[in-house]
């Protein structure tokens, strides 16, 4: 048995961001000439009409204050509420693909690593850019790595999941090192006309080099222990998978195709959930919350942390031992927890403990214990 360590991450920022203000903009300028248009049934009891959003309101639900995204004016123009990104040919590289090259670079360096020290990439994400051939298959061409790579989805937790399956490989000796790559272009799939649900995701892209702990030249974080756990729920769901599309005449324009969620049942039952699988994770590896520094949590909604941290901890949180990236980067799917951990970890000293921990749609929550070796 091999012991498997993080030893780089990286994330990849789109440019351009759209603040809560101008998504509230967007969003009233279409809910009033829906309300417009839809005068006579609203005045006839037959619908309902749009409320209008408020900055105020996305806060105080989220702890969001903005969000980066891969297009802006699709998603700004009322007559349009979602991302215009261009189809592009067989032959150039596709968006994820690009994304996650960037951030696999990033990881790379920081490793002091290149391609040729990678045996495996895994591409683990809740939307694919397409069914076949794998994302991971054209990361890998373009990054020049040998070896194979394959694509994965458990949706939020996708990325802990991908850990556990290159930390396992390494283990048990069938390769020695692993990208796992989580390129999210949430925006794709948010429907923009939803009061509700508006202002969630961000589109964003991390990766993570995974490596037998003898192959790490610069610090690194061990991986003690790794678990995952899943439990069917319709209450987060997609049935659309990546970009909307809506033909001109506003058929196939169905509501039920892009990401839904209810959101009260969701908060009740899985804050005990995840709140449970750390404690137990932790418990069956001696770990305390004294001995904890760090909890990475996916960045789903700061309320949702506050609990778990509180709940794990014992207490609230303290300034630092709990970061959270919500208010810059929105929900960004299995990202969430890979951007806290790269920008929220080199200042743990050697023997420090911290945990990754994502949860979502399945349910499914997947957790990954590290100690941070100088």
């Amino acid at each position: 048995m091999f012991t498997a360590a993080i030893t780089g991450s990286g994330v990849f920022t789109p440019e351009l961001s759209i603040s809560n203000a101008e998504l509230v903009e967007a969003f009233n300028a279409y809910a009033d000439a829906w309300n417009a248009e839809h005068a006579d049934a609203i005045a006839a009891g037959e619908v309902t009409a749009k409320d209008p959003s408020s900055e105020d309101f996305i806060f105080k639900a989220s702890g969001i204050e903005q969000r980066f995204v891969l297009n802006k004016s699709g998603i700004l123009d009322p007559t349009t509420m979602h991302p215009t990104l261009p189809q592009r040919s067989d032959d150039e590289p596709g968006v994820m693909a690009e994304m996650g090259v960037d951030a696999c670079n990033k990881a790379l360096a920081q490793a002091g690593k290149t391609a040729a020290d990678v045996d495996a990439v895994i591409c683990a994400a809740s939307n694919h850019e397409r069914a076949y051939p794998a994302i991971a298959i054209e990361i890998q061409q373009l990054m020049g790595v040998k070896g194979f790579a394959f694509d994965m989805n458990v949706a939020c937790s996708s990325a802990t999941f991908g850990l556990q399956t290159a930390t396992d490989m390494i283990r048990s000796g069938s390769i020695r090192s692993a990208l796992v790559v989580n390129p999210e272009i949430c925006s794709a799939h948010l429907e923009w006309r939803d009061r509700d649900c508006h202002f969630i995701f961000g589109d964003v892209a991390t990766a993570t080099l995974v490596e037998r702990i003898d192959d790490a030249t610069a610090p690194h974080f061990e991986i003690k222990s790794t678990r995952c756990a899943t439990e069917f729920s319709n209450n987060i769901r997609n049935n659309n998978g990546f970009l909307r599309r809506t033909r001109p005449d506003g058929l196939n324009d169905r509501r039920d195709m892009q990401f839904m969620q209810e959101g009260r049942k969701v908060f009740k039952e899985v804050l005990p959930l995840v709140s449970k699988h750390i404690a137990d994770h932790m418990a069956d590896e001696d770990i305390t919350a004294d001995h904890l520094k760090r909890l990475w949590l996916h960045q789903a909604n700061k309320s949702m942390n506050d609990f778990i941290g509180k709940k794990v901890l014992g207490r609230v949180p303290n300034d630092g031992e709990q970061p959270n990236i919500l208010q810059d980067y929105a929900n960004t799917s299995s990202a969430g927890s890979i951007i806290a951990f790269s920008q929220y970890s080199e200042d743990l000293q050697d023997g420090d403990y911290g945990l990754i921990c994502s949860f979502g749609a399945g349910y499914s929550v997947g957790s990954v214990l590290v100690q941070r070796r100088a």
